[in-house]
C-alpha cells in the first residue's frame, strides 16, 4: 500500500463510516483493490473466465457489502461501480470477466456510458448481479439491462438458492448464466435429496437457456456431485482461491 493511502487511514480510522467526506477520498485515493477468482469448465478443464472480486484497503469498510452500502449512503455508488470495474478490467487483460453490479447502480446512469469499463474488455463480459437482492423499480432495470446486453455483455444471476429465490425474477432477466450459491453445494452429494434438487435447477435453467456454475466448490466429493448433477461450470476453494494477479486453477482429482 502506497504512503498516501497509510496516511489516510491513520487519518479516517475516527470517523464514522457513513461519513459523505471519507468516503470521497475512498474513491479519490482509490483505497479498494481487485481480486481474482476462476470459473472453470467441469468438463473440459478449461477456464471460462474470471471474476471480478471487490476487497477493501481500508479497515473502515470490512468488506464490499459494507463498502457498498457506505458508497449508497454517500450517493457514490455509480462512481465506486465504475472505478471497480475500470480495476477489473485493467487486472485481467487475457480471459472472459464476470463483474458483479450493485443493484442500486441501475438508478444512476453510469452503466449506459458508451465509455464505461464494461464495453472496453476484449473478450466476452458478463455482468452479475445478485438474486438475494431484491431490484426497485424493475422495469426501469429491465430496461438498462436491455440497453447493456444490446452492446455485447451477458447476463449472469447470482446467488440462486440464497435469498429470495425467485424463479421468475431469472424467468423476467433471461440471464446467460445462473449461479448457485454455496448453500446449495455444502456437503453435496450423489443421490442425496440435496443432489436431486440441484438437478432440478440445473434442467430448469437448462430449459430457460441459461448455463449453470456451481460457486463455492470446496472439496472433492462436492466436485463429483455438481458435476455428476449436470452443472457445466464450478467456481469455489477447490480450484483457487480469490488472489492478484488471476490466479491459475489446480484441478482436482
Amino acid at each position: 500500500m502506497s504512503g498516501g493511502a497509510q496516511g489516510f487511514i491513520s487519518r479516517v480510522l475516527g470517523r464514522s463510516p457513513k461519513g459523505v467526506s471519507s468516503f470521497d477520498e475512498v474513491i479519490t485515493n482509490r483505497l479498494v483493490r481487485v481480486v481474482y477468482q476462476p470459473i472453470v469448465e467441469l468438463s473440459s478443464r478449461q477456464v471460462l473466465g474470471y471474476e471480478a472480486l471487490a476487497r477493501s484497503l481500508t479497515p473502515l469498510y470490512d468488506g464490499p457489502v459494507a463498502l457498498f452500502n457506505a458508497a449508497v449512503q454517500a450517493g457514490k455508488c455509480g462512481e465506486l461501480g465504475r472505478l471497480l470495474r475500470m480495476m477489473s478490467v485493467d487486472g485481467c487483460t487475457e480471459f472472459p470477466l464476470f463483474i458483479n453490479v450493485n443493484p442500486n447502480e441501475f438508478a444512476h446512469r453510469w452503466l449506459v456510458q458508451p465509455d464505461d469499463p464494461l464495453f472496453w474488455h476484449e473478450h466476452p463480459v458478463f455482468m452479475e448481479i445478485t438474486e438475494s437482492v431484491p431490484l426497485n423499480h424493475f422495469a426501469l432495470c429491465q430496461s438498462v439491462i436491455a440497453e447493456i446486453r444490446s452492446k455485447g455483455v451477458r447476463l449472469a444471476i447470482d446467488d440462486l438458492g440464497a435469498g429470495f429465490s425467485n424463479l421468475k425474477y431469472i424467468s423476467d432477466l433471461a440471464p446467460d448464466i445462473v449461479k448457485v450459491d454455496r448453500e446449495l453445494v455444502a456437503g453435496l452429494v450423489c443421490d442425496g435429496r440435496q443432489h436431486q434438487l440441484l438437478k432440478s435447477i440445473v434442467r430448469l435453467c437448462e430449459q430457460m437457456g441459461a448455463a449453470v456454475v456451481a460457486e463455492g466448490i470446496e472439496t472433492q466429493d462436492e466436485f463429483h456431485a455438481v458435476r455428476d448433477a449436470g452443472v457445466q461450470y464450478g467456481q469455489g476453494y477447490l480450484f483457487a482461491r480469490p488472489d492478484f494477479p488471476p490466479p491459475k486453477p489446480v484441478w482436482p482429482e
